[in-house]
């Protein structure tokens, strides 16, 4: 059975909590709540998808305070709430990611319009996670020499060209970019130049020229490639 996606509720007022905390759970969801910034910051993560009814005007450790705590988990989009409305406070916390800033007493059927849309959000930032991490395993399950060549395919040289800059036959270079293809799960060259931006490695060419000391003359005049 597929978990219910979870939605925190941080407000320090208790009967919000309790009416959130039915409305979520008559929504579907799962509610967790919370009374202040640091209970919540005290819970292990939990996992799949789930988003953050956050109340602006929290004791201690504020509402805005706490998204720039937990800004790196991008799985979890914040729709915050407030007793008054302050345009500053609304422009600051939805230029630093927020969802939605609504007023209290807010209408049920529009927070619950903005969890569904929070909770489809964290579904996609779960799934590029995911994509990411295999990814960056395929990467990892290559052997230097098949990261070479990678590098150099994805720059644009032919098979030739990559075995003169390794040093290796043309066969040899075929051999590892089929290695590759298999293990990055490739299906075409573009599909390989793609994942090579996605994991954002260093371009392979044209190799950094390195500098060419002259004995004596305290200067590089002339340059070689790397």
């Amino acid at each position: 059975m597929t978990a219910r996606p979870t939605v925190f509720v941080v407000d320090a007022d208790a009967a919000v909590r309790e009416s959130l905390e039915r409305l979520i759970d008559e929504s579907g969801w799962q509610p967790r709540t919370f009374a202040s910034a640091p209970e919540f910051l005290a819970q292990p993560r939990v996992p799949g998808s789930s988003c953050m009814v956050l109340d602006v005007a929290l004791p201690g450790l504020g509402g805005l305070h706490l998204q720039k705590l937990v800004a790196y988990r991008t799985d979890m989009p914040i729709i915050f709430l407030t007793g008054h409305g302050d345009v500053a406070m609304t422009v600051q916390a939805m230029k630093a990611g927020a969802l939605e800033f609504l007023t209290k007493p807010f209408r049920p059927d529009v927070l619950v319009s903005a969890i569904r849309e929070a909770l489809e959000r964290s579904r996609e930032a779960l799934a590029r996670e995911e994509a990411m991490k295999s990814l960056r395993e395929s990467y990892a399950s290559l052997s230097r020499r098949e990261r070479e060549v990678m590098a150099l395919v994805v720059s644009g040289l032919l098979n030739k060209q990559v075995g003169g800059e390794l040093g290796i036959s043309e066969i040899t270079v075929k051999a590892h970019r089929g290695q590759v293809m298999r293990k990055m799960q490739a299906d075409s060259l573009p599909a390989l130049v793609k994942m090579a931006a996605r994991l954002d490695l260093p371009a392979a060419w044209p190799p950094t020229p390195a500098p060419l000391n002259v004995p004596g003359s305290g200067s590089s005049l002339a340059w070689t490639a790397a």
